[in-house]
C-alpha cells in the first residue's frame, strides 16, 4: 500500500481550506458587485436630481419611485450611502489595476 501524506484538516493548502477560500472570493464578489449597482444607482439619481434642479423640477428618481414609501427611500439612501464607503475602504483590495499598483492611465500608482 501507498503511503501518501495528507494535509491535515484545516492546513494551508488543504482542500477544505480551498474551498473556503473560493467561497470567501465568491462572497466578496457578490458584496462588489451590489455595492457597485447601488453606487451606481445614487450617482445616476444625484444626476438627475442636479439636472432637474438646472430645469426647475425634481427628477429624484428614487423619490418618484418610492415616495410613497418615506422609510423605505431613506433606506435606500442609506444603502447607497453605505456601498460608497464600503467600495472606498475595499476599492484598493478588489480593484486589479489598484492592487497592481497601476492607474487607469497605465502610468502606476503615485
Amino acid at each position: 500500500m501507498l503511503n501518501v501524506a495528507r494535509a491535515p484538516r484545516g492546513a494551508l493548502g488543504g482542500r477544505d481550506y480551498q474551498i473556503k477560500k473560493i467561497a470567501n472570493m465568491k462572497m466578496m464578489d457578490m458584496k462588489h458587485t451590489i455595492a457597485w449597482i447601488l453606487v451606481m444607482v445614487g450617482g445616476l439619481n444625484w444626476l438627475l436630481v442636479g439636472l432637474g434642479g438646472f430645469m426647475g423640477s425634481d427628477w429624484n428618481l428614487v423619490h418618484a419611485i418610492l415616495g410613497g414609501m418615506p422609510a423605505l427611500e431613506w433606506l435606500v439612501y442609506v444603502l447607497v450611502g453605505l456601498s460608497a464607503v464600503y467600495e472606498i475602504v475595499m476599492h484598493k483590495k478588489l480593484c486589479k489595476n489598484c492592487a497592481s499598483g497601476m492607474s487607469s492611465s497605465g502610468m502606476g500608482a503615485m
